[in-house]
């Protein structure tokens, strides 16, 4: 897995990836303009009227040739409508282009980050927090969304506003226009600054979000744990510090922010005081029409206020970009496990596994695996025995592909599973883990999870399988019963037995049982041992055994020791062989405490 940080500008790189885009941007962009363009006209038309009131028959209608007074004002009564029904129309169209492609952008973003960091290798989220992963896939995105609906709409009216009324301007006044212009510049600097020196504060903010994010995750999924230690209020303090850090570097963008339009609103008032004075010694003097006057007046209003709104505009502008970052940078993440190129079907595989020299170290250089060659005949079963830390999960890890070896070779058939699609592989191999998951939904979701058109009757076959349809049946809504988050309503051997239905249902020709009855009692262990005597039957099995006793009765048991293969034999002959295997069978059987206590 590589990741590098992106040094492109934040809203060049958000432009990139909005090619996709670009019909609906341009459209809602032209909405923006045609709205501020009409929006604009009142002080233009305000200014007619004044001349023609002043200047009668001199007026522009009247020079254009209508000399009837009231046929003027009612000629422009008429284009003032026009006007505002134009203005409203495109004001109508300009939110509804922005807010949908604000909306259709987030959701987008959103399942495609999500989508992406489904394919990322497990070592991505053996170093990364589900609070700081949430805070991107959610608040991040939605930060984005904000600017889009609103910040991207104002930037277009804001350029709009200077371009056109800076054109009337000089059109009416070319003598007094620059005086109005004099403050953008400035105007304009000032907005950089601030942006430069908002953006490592926002940048801040975003980071110390997924610190909460992960807080508040970790404590949700252990609540039982932090009442078990009753230790609600020293969650809840450590929550109030980060909350805090939080509050405090938001304070201090906020401060910074909140300068902008103060000083901004200082630099604009000298402009219109120049504009008045100026234009209003040019009206005395008869330079300047009346009418020309006061739409100088009303324009420069129109075109100096609304970058007030900069300071904010800004604001979003940087918390959004400060997301961009994030999003983007978590969109480039690449995976190190390319995927094969060969296809394998399920239907075609028959289930020969093998582990030939293989090497494993994580990326820390821990190294787990050594020189471990390991043969699981197809239709076998096999168990994988050992010590805490001898290298046993690792093995499946490897068989599923989550990593990649980084010596030797895994093989299914006759491919080595680098040449396979990755999907083909998990598809192929069915996983009984002893940390079982289920899902927030009904027992019948979780056992067809993955595919919901699964019929009932093969749901129910499965589960009397596994030998869960009898207690099942005696759920409140039975199948349609809701099992809780992480299945919490059910007891552990329940939830086995779920996890168990749930691989019978795909009916995989190899199945993986990873410690699958280590956290159940021996009643439940005998029946979850039943379902897997019948399952095994016809399909290659890989057993992962703590208990010995569940493992006797394997073709072939390979024990490890320190990520490398001990001894190997079936149950009876390793016993006779009296090294590590026979010495954990006495441990667990008692033999050994026994021996001590006898006279």
């Amino acid at each position: 897995m590589t990741a590098t940080t992106n040094r492109q500008n934040p809203f060049v790189r958000l432009l990139n990836y909005a090619t996709a885009y670009r019909r609906r941007v341009a459209l809602a962009t032209l909405y923006s303009v045609l709205g501020k363009l009409f929006d604009i006209m009142p002080p233009v038309l305000i200014g007619m009227a004044v001349d023609i009131v002043v200047e009668r028959q001199d007026s522009l209608l009247g020079r254009w040739g209508v000399e009837d007074l009231s046929l003027q004002l009612l000629i422009l009564g008429f284009v003032t409508l026009i006007v505002w029904l134009l203005e409203s129309v495109f004001g109508y169209l300009q939110r509804i282009y922005w807010r949908n492609l604000a909306q259709t952008m987030q959701h987008d973003l959103r399942v495609e980050a999500y989508d992406h960091v489904q394919h990322l290798e497990m070592a991505y989220f053996e170093d990364q927090s589900t609070g700081g992963l949430m805070s991107v896939l959610n608040d991040d995105i939605n930060q984005l969304e904000r600017f889009l609906d609103i910040g991207a709409n104002d930037v277009v009216q804001i350029l709009t506003t200077v371009i056109a009324i800076g054109g009337i301007f000089v059109f009416i006044a070319p003598s007094v226009a620059w005086m109005a212009a004099v403050p953008i510049p400035l105007i304009i600097w000032g907005s950089l600054k601030f942006q430069k020196l908002l953006a490592p504060l926002y940048a801040n903010v975003r980071e110390q979000v997924g610190v909460i994010n992960h807080h508040l995750s970790n404590s949700l999924s252990g609540i039982a744990t932090i009442k078990s230690f009753t230790a609600e209020d020293y969650e809840a303090e450590r929550l109030r510090i980060e909350s805090n850090e939080y509050l405090e570097r938001n304070r201090r963008a906020i401060r910074l922010g909140s300068a902008f339009t103060p000083l901004i609103r200082m630099v604009i008032v000298t402009g219109f005081i120049a504009i008045t004075v100026a234009g209003g010694q040019l009206a005395l003097d008869g330079v300047l029409e009346i009418g020309a006057y006061s739409v100088l007046i009303f324009m420069t209003q129109r075109l100096l206020w609304p970058l007030t709104r900069l300071g904010e505009t800004f604001d979003l502008y940087q918390r959004a970009m400060a997301s961009t970052n994030r999003i983007l940078d978590l969109l480039a993440i690449k995976s190190s496990i390319i995927d094969g190129d060969l296809h394998l079907p399920t239907r075609e595989v028959r289930g020969h596994m093998w582990l030939d020299q293989v090497e494993f170290a994580y990326s820390d250089g821990r190294e787990v695996i050594k020189g471990l060659s390991l043969d699981v005949p197809a239709g076998d079963t096999v168990a994988i025995v050992g010590a805490t830390g001898a290298g046993k999960s690792t093995v499946i890890k490897l068989l599923l592909r989550y990593y990649d070896v980084t010596g030797g070779r895994v093989m299914l058939d006759d491919y080595d599973l680098r040449e396979l699609k990755q999907e083909d592989i998990r598809n192929s191999i069915g996983l009984v883990s002893q940390d079982v998951f289920l899902f927030h939904g009904t027992v019948r979701e979780n056992i067809a999870y993955g595919d919901p058109s699964v019929p009932d009757r093969l749901i129910i076959e499965a589960a009397k399988v596994a030998e869960a349809h009898e207690f099942i049946s005696e759920l409140p809504q039975g199948y349609d019963t809701v099992v809780g988050e992480r299945g919490q309503k059910l007891s552990g051997g329940q939830r086995q037995r779920l996890s168990i239905a749930r691989a019978v249902l795909t009916d995989p020709p190899i199945l993986v049982l990873d410690e699958a009855t280590s956290s159940v009692d021996n009643e439940t262990e005998a029946a979850i041992q039943r379902s897997l005597e019948r399952i095994v039957i016809g399909r290659t099995t890989i057993v992962i055994a703590h208990r010995l006793s569940t493992v006797r009765n394997a073709d072939m048991i390979y024990v490890l020791q320190d990520g490398q293969l001990y001894e190997s034999g079936r149950h009876e002959d390793l016993l006779l062989q009296d090294g590590l295997y026979a010495s954990l069978w006495r441990v667990q059987t008692g033999e050994r405490v026994l021996a001590g206590l006898t006279p």
